[in-house]
């Protein structure tokens, strides 16, 4: 055996066993042992551990292993149904929470009234509720869970959880969202000690978006325009939040147009206070047409409203101006549009300033589109999230080990 063969044997634990069949690069018993230099005899010891955890489950015959011919191969799939996860999406005003299958698959959903600046304790509290409720409407118990996602609208640092001086989250700065928001779960019946994992919305929608519709896109950009403007990116499969968590921040980049314009940071000049939502909205809301927030405006554009379509057009030009210079930087595959303003006359916008200030090098091969998950977006993305997490190579080992396979 080589050195190279031998360092696969020291290292291919079931964790990285499970990963290969979770991923569909190898789905055979002589596929993993192809892939990893293991023994037959070390494969099958590892993979009945996984099946004894009922992480693992046998599905149709595959192709013939041996170039001898043969019986077809049974092929291993990731068993979905051992566990159930939560994930919540929290916007300024309103929110999503969903029970989905490990595969992503929502089972249950509710949408409703939610806002941030009711803080984060009545937040959370309310949302393990509206867990309680999906949950029941699945047919699902509290103990099927086995970990909680949450999108929210603020920079996070993704150690510790915790929001870093949000500009639209008063009162959140510092919480310790995952304790609050487990032990509110508890009290509904859920298990005392399941990982909460807290990122930014634009990423978990960026990450949902990626991985359903552009897998193999390994440079993949999402802007959100809702009440503010973030940026959401994937690199490599992975999501990109910088040293803290403040990566794609983008709507706090200062603009010429904005110098007059305060922003809800503080500042006077960001791109946010004159192309999100909310700003279309007080726009609109000086010419007298009601519209006290981006999904009035969202209401308005699906309606067709001409002032509405024009006010969106301009502030599509705006971010447009701002992404040129993001398109240059990243060279993405996938500019994708999401949030309140994803809409033809915003993308138009966008794509007039962006074609025209970006170099046609970094936009040969790029794709403008809008989101494909639209609302599910950042629940998708919050799920796939807490699984990637939890079915981690190294951290498939710790479990295995605590449910004393």
């Amino acid at each position: 055996m080589t050195r190279r063969a031998t360092r696969a044997s020291n290292q291919a634990g079931a964790g990285d066993l499970l990963e290969l069949v979770r991923t569909g690069r190898a789905t055979t018993r002589g596929a993993l042992q192809q892939a990893t230099g293991l023994s037959r005899a070390t494969v099958g010891q590892r993979l009945d551990r996984l099946f004894r955890a009922g992480w693992l489950r046998e599905g149709a015959g595959g192709p013939v292993d041996s170039p001898l011919g043969g019986r077809p191969s049974i092929t291993l799939e990731f068993d979905d149904g051992h566990a159930v996860v939560l994930a919540a999406d929290l916007d300024t005003r309103h929110a999503r929470a969903a029970v989905l299958t490990l595969t992503g698959e929502i089972l249950a959903e509710r949408a409703g009234t939610l806002v941030v600046e009711d803080g984060p304790d009545a937040v959370l509290g309310e949302l393990a509720a509206w867990f309680a409720e999906v949950l029941e409407k699945a047919g699902k118990p509290p103990r099927a869970v086995c970990g909680i996602g949450l999108a929210v609208p603020g920079p996070v640092d993704s150690d510790t959880g915790r929001v870093v001086q949000p500009p639209i989250m008063p009162g959140w700065d510092g919480y310790d969202i995952r304790g609050r928001l487990g032990r509110a779960f508890a009290e509904h019946g859920g298990p005392s000690d399941l990982p909460v994992l807290v990122d930014n919305d634009a990423n978990l929608m960026a990450y949902g978006e990626q991985t359903t519709a552009h897998p193999d896109c390994s440079a993949f950009v999402l802007v959100k325009v809702s009440t503010g403007i973030g940026a959401g990116l994937v690199v490599g499969g992975r999501i990109f939040r910088g040293i803290d968590g403040g990566a794609g921040d983008i709507g706090h980049i200062r603009v010429p147009e904005g110098a007059d314009a305060l922003c809800r940071c503080g500042s006077y000049g960001c791109l946010a206070a004159i192309a999100s939502g909310g700003a279309v909205a007080r726009r609109l809301a000086a010419a007298g047409v009601p519209a006290a927030s981006g999904s009035d405006v969202r209401e308005l554009l699906a309606a067709g409203h001409p002032e509405a379509a024009a006010l969106a057009r301009e502030a599509g030009r705006r971010v447009g101006d701002v992404l040129a210079t993001v398109v240059t930087l990243l060279n993405p595959g996938v500019l994708m549009i999401a949030g309140d303003l994803a809409g033809t006359p915003f993308l138009t916008g966008v794509r007039e300033l962006l074609y025209q200030r970006a170099l046609p090098r970094s936009t040969a091969g790029l794709d403008v589109v809008t989101s494909r998950l639209g609302e599910r977006a950042g629940l998708v993305g919050a799920g796939a999230l807490v699984v990637e997490y939890l079915y981690a190579p190294e951290r498939v080992e710790e479990r295995l080990v605590a449910l004393g396979v």
